[in-house]
């Protein structure tokens, strides 16, 4: 039986290459660098934990600012929440965004909502250019660190305590992808993006949940000098109270078991003493084209 249906477009751009594929378990797939990024048909599970947890955690999240994602799925997500009136996306890559405009239709209302301004940019320097901004949650919706790619550099302890939280308001929260969480491959980078958070942050949340068009399980990240313990009913009631539509994976029940992660990889976790840096970065596999 064939996995691919079609292939409905291919290209390359300044940093990336980028495929769009028609597949038969999983619909219209976005793939980059050979690296499947999300699939029509469960990329809600990505993006709501993505974003839904660092946004219900903080208590009145209005300026959000997301690290990358070109696709916008993850800006669709954070639009959903009627307390935010300010998204800056900043996307170094700016064919990936009008591809993705063109081709994801499922996101030309979030593209379209006044709220979200798109800027072309390294989000490391678009962050040090607004030294005056402050955001109550910052997201990271990058790539994965791979060697030669253009985003491991934005995994690293400077980063986060030079760039990311100084541009954090009070109270504020960043949240990342982190790479693989499986049984077998939570090693690669999971455990050393979270000890490396853990160095910068008084309160650092790991969570993980299966994709499966990934065939993995996946990992995030949250972090803040607040403390991250609200409740389930308190998590099921900010999202009645303040989340338009109704979130198909992410409910407060959900976050709390995403959020107790095997003993394998608690245990991974806790013995982590590698901490992200650009002379000792840990990468996945594949290659990118050239580095920033």
């Amino acid at each position: 039986m064939s996995f691919l249906c079609s292939i409905l477009h291919t290209g390359s751009t300044q940093y990336q290459e980028i495929a769009l594929f028609d597949t038969k378990p999983f619909g219209k797939a976005l793939v980059i660098d050979g690296k499947l990024q999300s699939a029509e048909v469960d990329e809600f599970v990505y993006h709501e934990c993505l974003v839904h947890p660092p946004l219900l955690n903080h208590p009145n999240p209005k300026a959000v600012f997301i690290m990358g994602g070109g696709e916008g799925s993850t800006a669709r997500e954070i639009l959903k929440h009627t307390t935010v009136d300010k998204v800056v996306m900043c996307d170094i890559d700016e064919e990936v965004v009008e591809f993705c405009k063109e081709y994801l239709v499922v996101n030309t209302e979030a593209f379209n909502d006044p709220r979200l301004d798109v800027i072309i940019n390294d989000a490391r320097a678009e962050l040090e250019k607004r030294k005056e901004e402050k955001f109550d949650v910052i997201v990271g919706d990058l790539a994965d660190p791979i060697e030669g790619g253009p985003c491991y550099k934005l995994y690293t302890k400077y980063f986060y305590e030079s760039t990311v939280k100084p541009r954090l308001s009070q109270g504020g929260i960043f949240v990342t992808q982190a790479g693989p969480a499986g049984i077998f491959s939570h090693a690669e980078v999971y455990t050393c993006i979270y000890n490396t958070l853990r160095q910068v942050f008084k309160y650092v949340v790991p969570y993980a949940a299966h994709i499966p068009s990934y065939a993995d399980t996946w990992g995030w990240v949250m972090a803040s000098d607040s403390p991250l313990e609200i409740s389930c009913e308190e998590m099921d009631l900010r999202i009645k109270q303040r989340v338009e539509g109704e979130n198909k994976y992410l409910d407060g029940t959900t976050f709390s078991s995403v959020s107790t992660l095997n003993k394998v990889v608690r245990n991974s976790l806790f013995n982590e003493t590698h901490v992200y840096t650009e002379g000792a970065a840990r990468f996945i596999y594949g290659h990118g084209k050239n580095e920033l």
